[in-house]
């Protein structure tokens, strides 16, 4: 079915797009400075996901500077979008706000000519959003701009089919929601029962296990930076591998390699780990354990702990991993503005340890359960991406002209 002679641009069905209104669809931009703890709400690019407004954590300013910025307010039964950031054009009706104001990197859109929540459904489905991806800028902060959204193609068919179709997506969004809400459950609850097992494991101490400071099982030496490090940063061939934070990203347990290097000048400076050594973070995510697969040199956000033979390093994983382990490194670290620990504090952590041959038979037990639940959370985490995957096809369809009530009767 052809649609395409019923477009119409967003501007022809909206009241705040036309040339004559003063205050238009922009947001302002707000100074650090202007905002209160209190007051009239400010929405931000955080707040506004697909579908819905997060308020949880907002900015507010007084009355005194709402007024004098109302020029960039919504209401009530306005829909906001995004046109900077990911996703582009992430759009949500405003609902149990009476009003407030918008920064510059979003629009309120007040529909006119066209069913407000259809219009919401439409901005969120993938025929709009392929679009505004077309024709977004910026290389580093992606961007739309607004005479892109003056203009955004919209398919307006007769009220009473946008209100047959809104009705159809209402019923089959609760559902998938309630099915998606069932699996996010499951997925924390897989989560959490190997998380109690594992603390279980170093909380019921057997005969032979000895309590020691982490400072007593293993050396424990703070990494260092050479300065200012874009001096010692290389591309070169004959670089070595420099360690940080950010390689640590969708990594679980082992190290295997490392996105920047910097010059052998300035690993002088650093401190080496080599394969099989534990790196051990103090900031940031303080506290995370990996082990080595791959030679390096850490920065002073790191430890490196050197293990002795009598300890298996798989168990010295899931111990440092642990909740037992975790929660004294959360106290050691109490009260810092920003956490970190020292390496003084770290080497009082209380660790059980138990025979090498036991260590070795706790870490097949953990392996087994460990990989029963990572198929688990796969699995979870499969259906609720099918769930997503579903609402994008159910938009797609809606927008193509080819909705019928039979798709949302198995949902």
């Amino acid at each position: 079915m052809s649609l395409t002679k019923h477009i119409k641009p967003l501007k022809d069905l909206c009241n705040n797009f036309k040339a004559d209104i003063v205050d238009g669809p922009f947001g302002s931009n707000m100074k650090r400075s202007d905002y209160t703890n209190e007051g009239i709400p400010v929405l931000k690019i955080q707040n506004v996901k697909p579908f819905k407004l997060e308020i949880k954590k907002m900015d507010f300013v007084t009355l005194s500077k709402y007024e004098e910025l109302k020029r960039h307010s919504y209401k009530t039964g306005d829909i906001v979008m995004t046109k900077l950031g990911d996703p582009l054009g992430a759009s949500a009706i405003v609902e149990d706000i009476d009003e407030g104001l918008i920064v510059a990197d979003l629009v309120r859109i007040r529909a006119q000519k066209i069913n407000t929540a259809y219009l919401c459904y439409h901005l969120n489905s993938p025929n709009t959003t392929d679009f505004i991806n077309s024709q977004q800028k910026g290389a580093t902060r992606p961007r739309v701009q607004i005479s892109v959204v003056r203009d955004l193609p919209i398919y307006p068919p007769p009220l009473p089919e946008q209100q047959r179709i809104v009705a159809i997506l209402d019923e089959a969004f609760a559902a998938i929601a309630k099915v998606k809400a069932n699996a996010e459950q499951n997925l924390k609850n897989s989560k959490a029962i190997f998380e109690s097992y594992l603390q279980s494991v170093f909380e019921n101490k057997g005969d032979g296990w000895e309590e020691k400071r982490l400072g007593e099982v293993c050396i424990v030496e703070r990494g260092s930076s050479p300065r200012p490090i874009n001096q010692y940063q290389t591309d070169s061939s004959d670089g070595v591998n420099w360690i940080k934070i950010g390689d640590t990203k969708d990594v679980d347990k082992y190290i295997y390699y490392t996105k920047e290097k910097i010059t052998k000048e300035g690993a002088k400076k650093s401190r080496y780990v080599k394969e099989g050594d534990f790196i051990l973070s103090n900031s940031m995510s303080f506290g995370k354990p990996y082990i080595m697969k791959t030679d390096g040199y850490i920065h002073d956000g790191w430890f490196v702990l050197r293990l002795p033979e009598h300890i298996d390093s798989e168990f010295f994983w899931y111990l440092l991993a642990s909740p037992f382990t975790m929660k004294q490194f959360n106290l050691l670290a109490a009260g810092a503005i920003v956490k970190n620990i020292s390496g003084d504090l770290v080497k009082k952590t209380i660790l059980p340890i138990p025979p090498l041959q036991e260590q070795q038979a706790i870490v097949q037990k953990l392996d087994a359960l460990s990989a029963e639940t990572k198929q688990l959370e796969a699995n979870y985490q499969q259906n609720i991406n099918n769930l997503e995957e579903l609402k994008k096809s159910l938009l797609q369809k809606a927008f193509n002209g080819e909705l019928s009530t039979d798709m949302v009767k198995n949902l």
